[in-house]
């Protein structure tokens, strides 16, 4: 049987085994997979990655892309995607997530880069913080938007 994820999860080109491990963690609790955009700013074997996804890293489906257009192929030309940054022009609330979505987040240090965010323009999304805050922390920022697309699609 192959496993149909409620959502795709996508970390464009992660550095922080923290952030990704409890990312991990929060898509077993989705039911979502996770992708992993290369470069990775660590190896897969870290303590820390595996520390911060507990006992739940072996429940998790993942796989590693190697570059943008690999992922891409990977789930085909039919995939939708949303974009999140800060620069977005829509609010992460004002989408309507299906099943199967891709929710794209980028680096903990650079965001997204233009090559992904200014073609997708209609795509591009956000999380609203105060002026004084940047950007949410990455697996913040994933547990917020992933939970909104999972109470979307336990109401239809």
């Amino acid at each position: 049987m192959k496993y149909e994820p409620k959502l795709h999860i996508v970390l464009f080109q992660p550095e922080i085994p923290p952030n990704t491990g409890a990312v991990g963690r929060t898509c077993v609790a989705l039911g979502a997979k996770l992708w992993l955009v290369r470069p990775l700013g660590f190896r897969m074997e870290e303590k820390m990655l595996k520390r911060a996804g507990l006992d739940y890293w072996q429940h998790l489906e993942w796989e590693i892309a190697d570059t943008w257009d690999h992922l891409q192929q990977r789930l085909g030309p039919d995939q939708r995607y949303f974009y999140f940054s800060r620069f977005g022009k829509k609010e992460y609330t004002d989408v309507s997530f299906t099943t199967g979505d891709c929710l794209v987040f980028g680096s903990e240090t650079a965001g997204l880069p233009p090559s992904l965010t200014k073609p997708n323009q209609n795509s591009l999304v956000f999380i609203p913080t105060e002026p004084n805050v940047r950007s949410l922390n990455l697996a913040s920022a994933v547990a917020v938007a992933g939970y909104e697309a999972n109470r979307q699609l336990r109401l239809k």
